[in-house]
């Protein structure tokens, strides 16, 4: 496992925020934030893409690829694998992003509003693709194997998760990085988000911001960051005596087909989305024990959310740990299914589950276990992410103790 995170850029350091329940939020530094109502953010800090980039090639990417291919050497690196050691056929990629290659994007179009077309750099339509998360990895590690992009808005993460197992499953490839990735602190995105009033406006105290399943929530926080799991077909892990964190069990996707931007009001969709992940890994509601929530911390997606947990579990959504990682992150958008996996991971392993900081004021509309402001020590057999996008878009991986 690797990734970039508000909280740390390598996989001990956000461990240990994670369990301190830290928070990453902070005003926004990378860019101009005088003219918008909104300035703060997750943002990654003391990023040097130099420290696993070729600093020529670095140039050549967008912060989104950068991310992308940066955690995919931490996982690799993880694995105690060198890229010589990786059978290129039959070892693919497949990322999740929302947005793609934002920061390229913007610069792009303010050069052409401002400049003319002849100014626009030539490697605008490259750096802004949303695949080239993914090419650059296969770039940068020499991988022949399928090599994908998924975009399915902040469900994006957790699909590619799902892709990624099926690809190995089916017999396409034996390992698979898969996770997500998104560098949407940009000025664009940051006025599209206030503008349809989907941010927290809470200028005053940013590490406060973020606070879901709490009765005076008032919209999520804008974060960045990537997240990269290598899955691997377990008899080819074990002959290689690789460390095993996990088994990725189950997979389930499922589409609201109900609203841009706002999710089924019964949560049906979600609801349907976990049944189709348990069943998958030939699991019953009552083998899980946490949920790791998409807990967006805006006033729609947590009572919905909470609806299709209680839906899907029954009675035993009662029993579950409930938590929400971007209470300490932000919402890193199409990173966070796998930002959020790699922490329900190390967690399972410990028999830990992280806090969903800042609940202080329990919403009456959200009435489970949200492991409110301090992690728990308690037995993990099996979890699984849950994660929402505009356009309806559902995903659920289901996770299994080894």
């Amino acid at each position: 496992m690797g990734l970039v995170s508000p909280i740390g850029n390598d996989v001990p350091t956000f461990w240990s925020a994670v369990q301190n329940g830290q928070s990453g939020i902070a005003p926004i530094t990378a860019i101009d934030t005088s003219d918008l109502s909104v300035k703060f953010a997750g943002e990654v800090k003391n990023f040097d893409p130099t420290k696993h980039i070729d600093p020529k090639e670095a140039k050549k990417m967008d912060r989104y690829a950068q991310f992308s291919v940066y955690a995919a050497v931490e996982a690799l690196m993880d694995a105690g694998l060198a890229k010589e050691e990786l059978d290129p056929e039959r070892t693919g990629v497949c990322i999740g992003t929302g947005e793609g290659g934002s920061t390229s994007i913007e610069e792009a179009v303010m050069r052409l509003a401002e400049r003319g077309p002849s100014r626009v750099p030539p490697l605008t339509v490259a750096k802004g693709l949303a695949n080239f998360g993914p090419a650059q990895i296969a770039m940068t590690l020499n991988l022949h194997g399928p090599c994908q992009c998924v975009v399915t808005a902040c469900a994006a993460g957790t699909d590619a998760i799902g892709q990624g197992m099926r690809f190995i499953r089916e017999g396409y490839a034996d390992m698979m990085f898969a996770g997500g990735a998104e560098a949407s602190v940009v000025r664009m995105c940051m006025a599209s988000f206030i503008n349809i009033q989907a941010l927290s406006v809470r200028n005053d105290a940013p590490e406060k911001a973020s606070r879901p399943f709490d009765r005076d929530r008032d919209g999520f926080v804008m974060a960045e960051g990537a997240g990269v799991l290598i899955l691997e077909e377990y008899e080819h892990a074990v002959a290689r005596g690789a460390k095993i964190y996990a088994e990725v069990a189950g997979f389930g996707s499922t589409c609201d087909a109900h609203h841009l931007t706002a999710p089924d009001p019964e949560g049906r969709g979600v609801a349907h989305a976990i049944s189709l992940a348990l069943d998958d890994a030939g699991l019953k509601p009552e083998d899980i024990d946490f949920v790791s929530a998409h807990g967006t911390s805006t006033p729609l997606n947590d009572p919905i959310e909470t609806k299709a947990i209680k839906s899907a579990f029954g009675q035993h959504a009662y029993k579950l740990k409930v938590a929400s990682l971007k209470s300490m992150t932000g919402h890193t958008i199409g990173a966070s299914g796998a930002i959020e996996s790699i922490a329900g991971i190390l967690g399972m392993n410990s028999d830990f589950v992280h806090a969903t900081i800042n609940l202080d004021n329990p919403d009456p509309e959200c009435d489970l276990d949200y492991v409110p402001n301090k992690g728990v020590n308690v037995p993990v057999r099996a979890f699984i992410k849950n994660s929402m996008g505009f356009g309806g878009q559902n995903a659920v991986v289901a996770f299994k103790k080894i």
